[in-house]
């Protein structure tokens, strides 16, 4: 407790509004994978920033800094796999 705050934090708040977090994650989600589908992989990520630093692994590499940091392997930015 800081200043008479408690903070707490819970890890699957979700689980508490199941229904309507199923919503709100298929929502946020749909546009991606509609990209996906309709423009593939390679084009999708390279017109879609947002798109792009979601991307964990791709080509056999790894394309998210933190990805890398954490497992100590190589980091490739996905806009140098072409």
């Amino acid at each position: 407790m800081t200043d008479g705050v408690l903070h707490y934090g819970v890890t699957d708040i979700p689980g508490a509004v199941p229904r309507t977090s199923t919503y709100d994650l298929s929502n946020a989600t749909l546009p991606y994978l509609m990209k996906l589908a309709d423009q593939g992989t390679p084009q999708a990520i390279r017109q879609d920033t947002g798109l792009a630093k979601g991307v964990n692994v791709y080509k056999g590499a790894i394309a998210y800094p933190a990805v890398a940091e954490a497992l100590d392997l190589a980091y490739a930015a996905v806009s140098s796999m072409g």
